[in-house]
């Protein structure tokens, strides 16, 4: 009788301590702070590298905007504080408004020059004096001599003081390509990028003219 009594003591003790060895572990295991900041880390780092590179390109883009507009207000500056100029000229003035950008690369502006001549008696007339386009360094003729064009009303003058005016409008474009949307080999942007691909900005400036009346332009 005192055998079998050992024996299941025995058995009970040897069963008791394998449920201590096995919660043992366990309490143990949940307890273990080991390597829970690599796996916060790995959580948290993605998170701040998407925080990291959307206030960059926010910040990049809002710079680009303004070098846009800057643009726009040098070229007409510059072309208005001439007393006349020629193709050359206008084509040199731009290409100093392109190098605004800079170091922004990834897409090149477009700008329009129009040189406007408002007649207003017998009756109100606005038609392009002349007009010169560079479009990823090509340079054109956007609009011809005496098309009809439009202008803000703020900026007609009142016809019972003047007979006729002239304005100098400047227009600056740019489909800004954030950094997000770069792909090798000219290849399209594929899912969330290419819905940032080619983000519009422009301004349109007009100024005039600080010499003469007019400009002319020769060979525009």
């Amino acid at each position: 009788m005192k055998s079998s009594g050992a024996k299941g003591m025995f058995f009970r003790a040897g069963a008791h301590m394998a449920e201590d060895g096995l919660f043992g572990r366990v309490r143990r295991f949940v307890s273990d702070r080991r390597g829970v900041a690599a796996v916060e880390f790995a959580f948290v780092a993605p998170l701040l590298l998407a925080m990291y590179f959307v206030t960059m390109e926010v910040s990049q883009g809002i710079e680009a905007n303004k070098k846009v507009g800057r643009i726009g207000s040098m070229v007409a500056d510059l072309i208005t504080q001439q007393p006349n100029v020629d193709l050359k000229d206008v084509k040199a003035i731009m290409d100093i408004g392109q190098s605004i950008l800079q170091p922004y690369t990834r897409t090149r502006p477009t700008i329009t020059v129009t040189a406007i001549e408002i007649t207003y008696k017998p009756s109100i007339s606005v038609k392009v004096a002349w007009s010169v386009k560079m479009e990823n360094g090509v340079y054109t003729t956007p609009f011809k001599k005496g098309d009809a064009t439009i202008l803000p009303e703020e900026l007609m003058f009142d016809q019972d003081s003047v007979d006729k005016a002239f304005l100098i409008r400047v227009n600056s474009e740019l489909a800004y390509r954030p950094v997000i949307t770069w792909s090798a080999a000219d290849k399209p942007a594929l899912g969330l990028a290419a819905a940032f691909d080619g983000i519009s900005m422009g301004e349109t400036y007009y100024l005039r003219p600080r010499i003469k009346d007019r400009i002319d332009c020769t060979g525009c």
